[in-house]
């Protein structure tokens, strides 16, 4: 919810910082009064309780458990889901804050950019786009109901057919490594500062098997960033991840 409040021009008090504990970069520079409150995967109530806010912003997937405790401190919101749902997410924020003529002019400077990539390389869009995440022990093929897939499936591209399907993800070992085959390849690694996203990343693309899919012999495999694609997951990391594609696109590496 911190990338939509700040999208419509509401600074928090406090917010919950990414799972390694800082601010994300794309946002870092609007925080700089903002109190962390925890991380995002365990908030410190204590803290909130502290700056006395007139409102919370939660996440049911996230912090169900501590719905009683936050509503205890002040009036307690929760939207439903995360991942591919940031939309509706995105949203409902502005209707709790009173703020939906903003909201509505914010999708729709969002949907001009997806329009540009449609209008202007709807011959792309065939592309198969295949998306993998590397992280400490396991590396992850992105199904529909992913940030990035939903994004993806809203400009129209392909995917490749182990991809499709609504769901989440899947994890994926060494041995169904053609699931990742596509026209291109976008991969993404979560590292939280240990070095064992990054180790797997390197791994897995030093393999023979992975040097032989299709997609990596055509040069067509990029690295973007984990950030932007997956974790944070709000509508300015959508705009970021448009952006990243419109210039990729306009490079021809699409």
């Amino acid at each position: 919810g911190l990338e939509a409040l700040l999208t419509l021009g509401v600074k928090p008090v406090g917010a919950v910082t990414g799972v390694t504990g800082d601010w994300y970069e794309h946002t870092k520079s609007e925080l700089a009064d903002v109190k962390p409150v925890g991380k995002e995967s365990e908030p410190n109530v204590e803290a909130i309780a502290a700056l006395k806010p007139d409102l919370i912003i939660g996440n049911k997937m996230r912090h169900e458990k501590i719905y009683d405790q936050l509503s205890a401190i002040a009036p307690t919101v929760y939207s439903d889901t995360i991942r591919g749902a940031w939309k509706d997410n995105f949203k409902f924020y502005a209707e709790v804050l009173n703020k939906e003529s903003e909201g509505e002019k914010a999708i729709q400077a969002y949907e001009s950019k997806i329009n540009y990539i449609k209008e202007n390389y709807s011959d792309k869009l065939n592309n198969e786009i295949s998306l993998v995440r590397f992280m400490d022990g396991k590396t992850r093929k992105s199904l529909g109901d992913t940030f990035a897939g939903t994004i993806l499936k809203e400009i129209g591209f392909k995917r490749p057919a182990a991809q499709q399907g609504t769901e989440f993800v899947n994890e994926i070992g060494k041995e169904r490594l053609n699931e990742a085959d596509g026209d291109v390849m976008f991969y993404f690694t979560y590292e939280l500062g240990d070095g064992k996203g990054l180790a797997r990343e390197e791994e897995w693309l030093n393999d023979p098997m992975f040097k032989s899919l299709n997609v990596v012999k055509n040069n067509k495999a990029y690295k973007v960033d984990d950030t932007i694609w997956n974790t944070a997951g709000g509508i300015k990391a959508a705009n970021l991840m448009l952006d990243d594609l419109t210039n990729m696109l306009k490079e021809g590496k699409i």
